[in-house]
């Protein structure tokens, strides 16, 4: 693949308080513990060193040998778990949902960002491991946001009444789902990897999590991927005394309110992505996973009959430590406890959220990791680069919004100069002499000539609208193919990797997929990139 890359404040889809954070903004320093360049890692893992122990290190490792029991993956993934118990082993994780079938393209995109940057962190620090880990979100509950992926346009569904914990979810009702998938595919080779890795990963496979690990190990193995599971009772055991002060203190919800407070204090016009609750955790049973609210009495399980005094729940959390599931403020948490991890590598809002936690990390005495913006692309295909070439269109123009890229276009292909600025400026300096006439005379009139300027540019505006509405129909035949390329490249508008399924790529490029993507990231580059490629 051949790569370019732009600044992501020049792509127009990324946020202000992202955009300041990679730029290192003075303001934004108290919400992070340190920048993601290079020379910080070496006091990151020194941190993180002193305070991950041998006896976490254990649980880790046999929590992952019970979750990869039956699981046929390659040496390298082995061996990367055995070394999880070396005290000179450190991990640099990524999570996402277990969307259907990866769900949108940015999920191989999370991965790929995340084992590069464990390749270049060994080059820098030869004398310490570096594992990529993939944590599933199998705790989740919103079963719409995940029951679907894009192919070619078209919408694939997996119907199915869903309650509790998605990761439990058994796949009955997915051989529906895999029918439509295979006569959309057609023939051919990659298809018929595409086709197994579904039948193989849904249909012989009984859960959501068993299918997602299958998926995930299937296409990231080779490189070492270590894929962990949140929901185990003895992981769930070493979150118990920072669940019990959340639950009992509420430090979550005071620490992660005063960042927000702090953070709407800003100059910035920063959007809160989460706000936290009194109680940031769930309670799980069988297809139940609801929050924990604190009431007179002691403690309900919302919208079901489950109740507690706070001496019964410090017993059941002592006794039943799976049945608590962290949120979405908590999770971050959880995560940093049990594994001996460095950065968080997430998109734009994961890392906005993660910028409100650090002074609840700091109440809970947990080393606050880097952040890491996942690397993001758009890949445009030799024929699609070279149908913009034809139009003269620099791939760059095409992440402008639609009007403005027609706009663009049209005054640059049009034989009629449709620019009016000359005409303005010639306006404002004659308005100039005519504010300057009234000055001296009547200051009275200059309201008078405010207005007439005011007017004058109006029907200049107005003017050169027209003329431009006139030029589109004159050029339609370009605006459309404009049009369509950008409608290829940034369906609905949005950006390809949020929409597209990895699926439409691998029939393009097969198994050069996932090794190009690797070989084009750059992690801690942190730009845009825009990668041409040649179909197989």
């Amino acid at each position: 693949m051949n790569s370019d890359f732009i600044p992501f404040e020049r792509t127009g889809y990324f946020s202000e308080l992202i955009c300041d954070y990679i730029d290192k903004k003075e303001g934004l320093k108290p919400f992070y513990n340190r920048f993601f360049n290079i020379e910080n890692f070496g006091e990151q893992l020194t941190e993180k060193a002193d305070r991950f122990s041998a006896a976490d290190r254990e649980i880790l490792y046999q929590a992952l040998m019970e979750q990869y029991g039956k699981v046929d993956t390659s040496k390298k993934t082995q061996d990367h778990i055995k070394q999880l118990k070396e005290p000179i082993t450190f991990t640099i994780t990524t999570g996402h949902q277990l969307n259907l079938f990866t769900g949108p393209l940015y999920f191989l995109f999370k991965i790929a960002s995340t084992i590069k940057l464990c390749k270049e962190l060994k080059q820098q620090y030869p004398k310490f491991n570096f594992v990529p880990v993939y944590w599933m979100a199998t705790e989740d509950h919103d079963f719409d946001e995940i029951n679907h992926f894009n192919f070619k346009g078209k919408k694939l569904q997996w119907n199915k009444t869903a309650s509790g914990a998605v990761g439990k979810l058994n796949t009955t009702g997915l051989n529906e789902v895999y029918r439509a998938f295979s006569n959309e595919l057609g023939p051919g080779k990659n298809a018929d990897f595409l086709k197994d890795l579904f039948s193989k990963a849904y249909l012989e496979n009984d859960t959501l999590t068993e299918a997602t690990r299958f998926l995930a190990n299937t296409l990231f193995k080779s490189e070492g991927l270590v894929i962990i599971d949140g929901n185990h009772p003895h992981l769930k055991r070493l979150l118990m005394p920072f669940a019990k002060k959340d639950i009992f203190d509420s430090l979550g919800f005071s620490s992660v309110n005063a960042s927000i407070e702090a953070l709407r204090k800003l100059p910035g016009s920063y959007t809160v992505q989460v706000n936290p609750r009194e109680i940031n955790y769930f309670y799980l049973a069988d297809g139940v996973r609801e929050r924990i609210i604190a009431d007179k009495d002691g403690f309900v399980v919302n919208d079901t009959d489950i109740t507690f005094t706070k001496e019964e729940l410090l017993l059941e959390m002592e006794t039943s430590p799976e049945r608590f599931s962290p949120n979405v403020i908590a999770r971050p948490l959880y995560q940093e406890v049990i594994l001996p991890n460095l950065c968080y590598i997430g998109g734009g809002g994961e890392i906005a959220y993660w910028l409100e936690l650090k002074a609840m990390f700091d109440a809970m005495e947990v080393p606050f990791p880097i952040l890491l913006l996942r690397n993001s692309a758009v890949l445009v295909s030799k024929k699609q680069a070279l149908k913009a070439e034809k139009l003269n269109v620099a791939l760059e123009d095409l992440f402008l919004k639609r009007h403005r890229l027609i706009n663009k276009k049209i005054r640059e292909i049009s034989n009629i100069d449709i620019d009016f600025t000359p005409q303005k400026e010639h306006l404002e300096t004659q308005f100039k002499a005519l504010y300057d006439l009234a000055t001296k005379t009547d200051p009275s009139f200059l309201g008078a000539v405010k207005a007439q300027e005011a007017k004058q540019k109006k029907g200049l505006d107005k003017l050169e609208k027209r003329l431009l509405k006139a030029q589109k129909r004159t050029l339609k035949d370009q605006v459309v193919r404009i049009t369509d390329l950008q409608n290829q490249l940034f369906p609905n508008r949005s950006l390809q990797e949020r929409t597209q399924n990895f699926s439409e790529l691998y029939l393009a490029l097969g198994d050069a997929l996932v090794p190009s993507l690797m070989a084009a990231f750059e992690p801690l580059k942190s730009e845009f990139a825009i990668l041409r490629y040649d179909s197989l």
